[in-house]
């Protein structure tokens, strides 16, 4: 049973899908970059990215090159990990730079306004950084702003560990491993349904109990009770 928002301590974001619109930027930007080893990798590797949501790139790119390429590359060494891994930030950082921002953060966090915010992510934390001061909305995410190349368990880990995340607090994410990261670290979970690119969404919400939600801004009327 979930808590009322207001009794949250720590709300715990994802970006992609959640606070950004920007999982078909990644998509595409997987395709774009593992293209020159050919279609068939470049649509096996978008393959992967989906069923693996909020994995980091470098993971990612990791098991392209180790598993992927060899099977469908005519040459698997067409390009190393630090060329794929460029290639991909420069066309990332376009697209999340012009993305639609979920509405109602503001609204949210004038509600939440003794919990502590932070971004918790698969995407890389420098660049997470950088595009949401340019954005101007870093300054919701008073508990700070995190990625990869640690992994969301890590993180999450390490936060809890140094006093940072304080329980009971609310993941709010849009993939399964962000479901499982939030049940590792004892945290409850909202699914964010509008922009997730999970296939099977009712039946695993039903499956494993998850409560689902359209929008960020859903929160604010499902969830907040004065």
């Amino acid at each position: 049973m979930l808590n009322n928002l207001s009794e949250y301590k720590t709300l715990v974001f994802d970006c992609d899908g959640v606070v950004l619109n920007s999982n078909k930027v990644k998509t595409q930007a997987f395709y774009n970059s593992t293209l020159p080893f050919g279609k068939s990798a470049a649509k096996a590797m978008v393959d992967y990215h989906i069923k693996n949501g909020g994995i980091s790139r470098y993971s990612k790119f990791d098991y392209f090159l180790k598993s992927i390429a060899p099977e469908y590359a005519g040459n698997p060494d067409v390009l190393s990990i630090k060329e794929l891994l460029s290639i991909y930030a420069e066309e990332v950082r376009k697209g999340l730079l012009s993305c639609e921002i979920t509405n109602g953060l503001s609204v949210l966090r004038e509600q939440t306004s003794d919990s502590r915010w932070m971004i918790v992510s698969g995407g890389d934390q420098k660049e997470l950084r950088e595009i949401f001061k340019v954005r101007n909305i870093d300054q919701y995410f008073d508990g700070g702003i995190f990625g990869s190349p640690a992994t969301k368990d890590e993180i999450l880990n390490e936060l809890t560990i140094d006093g940072r995340l304080q329980k009971p607090a609310l993941f709010i994410g849009d993939s399964k491993y962000d479901f499982e990261a939030a049940s590792g670290a004892d945290l409850d979970f909202v699914f964010i349904r509008a922009w997730s690119e999970v296939d099977d969404i009712d039946s695993w919400l039903m499956l494993n109990g998850i409560y689902g939600l359209n929008f960020v801004s859903d929160l604010s009327e499902t969830m907040w009770k004065k």
